[in-house]
């Protein structure tokens, strides 16, 4: 790990919330679902050179552990985890960026806790219930969940893959997701789908707060993702708020794949007005 960064753990409610901090300046925190905190060292240490970085672990993931495994992280839960990081850090109010799940956490940050957040950048949020095809949607969600229930977590990321319109070669697919599962990979497989998956799909952003909200709010897209179920999602939000997404490199991984010039946009974007 680099000597640069501080770490540390505050207690939430039900558990207990690992946090990274680099660099110094304004907070910025970086978020993701089921992301942890490695994800996103690249683009940190990138944005360190002018912000307070912090990145994380979200609760029920990695060094993040849940009194009670059983229990479901929902975008409120992380919202209200990353309000009380912000206020422990106390360099709050904080820009977030959030991708995907964590996308879904900084919307219900934004609604829930305006006064903690300035500027909230969701990228690619899988907001399922803003799209016309939403019951289908959730239909496929359930189907995933059995199937891993069911001892098939090959097939539930296949299932995933499809619905998501995220296209893979097989021996890419192969690689990423089939062999054999360590047991962290395999509890956090679990968690993803058994305790994360429903609550994040199925959360309705409260537009009317966001609306009203003092945040500035950016909706990011992945210059690659044309046609994915996260594109459509992100444009439907940006639709019901009268916001033009912001194109970022790459496509929904962006920030992992293309570190240097996915940092190199987000400055541009937090630069302007």
């Amino acid at each position: 790990m680099n000597d640069s960064i501080r770490t540390g753990t505050i207690p939430v409610a039900g558990g207990t919330q690992y946090y990274e901090v680099r660099g110094s300046g304004p907070l910025l925190a970086l978020v993701a679902a089921p992301m942890d905190a490695a994800a996103f060292a690249p683009l940190a240490d990138d944005l360190a050179a002018d912000f307070t970085v912090l990145t994380i672990d979200p609760r029920g993931i990695g060094r993040s552990p849940l009194d009670d495994p059983s229990q479901d992280s929902t975008p409120e839960d992380r919202a209200d985890d990353m309000v009380a990081l912000v206020a422990h850090l106390d360099l709050g109010p904080a820009t977030v960026f959030g991708s995907s799940g964590g996308a879904v956490t900084t919307l219900a940050l934004a609604a829930r806790h305006p006064s903690a957040v300035h500027t909230v950048i969701a990228h690619e949020p899988p907001l399922n219930e803003l799209l016309p095809d939403r019951e289908t949607l959730h239909e496929k969600t359930e189907e995933m969940i059995a199937l891993y229930g069911s001892g098939d977590p090959v097939g539930a990321w296949r299932l995933f893959m499809k619905v998501g319109n995220l296209n893979l070669p097989d021996e890419i697919f192969e690689m990423i997701f089939g062999g054999e599962r360590d047991a962290a990979r395999a509890e956090e497989e679990r968690r993803f789908f058994l305790h994360e998956l429903r609550a994040t799909t199925h959360f309705a952003p409260d537009l009317g707060a966001l609306r009203s909200g003092p945040a500035r709010l950016v909706i990011g897209i992945g210059e690659e993702s044309t046609d994915q179920q996260c594109d459509r999602t992100s444009r439907a939000l940006g639709a019901e708020l009268g916001i033009e997404p912001t194109l970022f490199p790459g496509d929904h991984t962006g920030f992992v794949d293309n570190p240097a010039p996915f940092a190199k946009k987000l400055r541009e974007v937090l630069r302007q007005p």
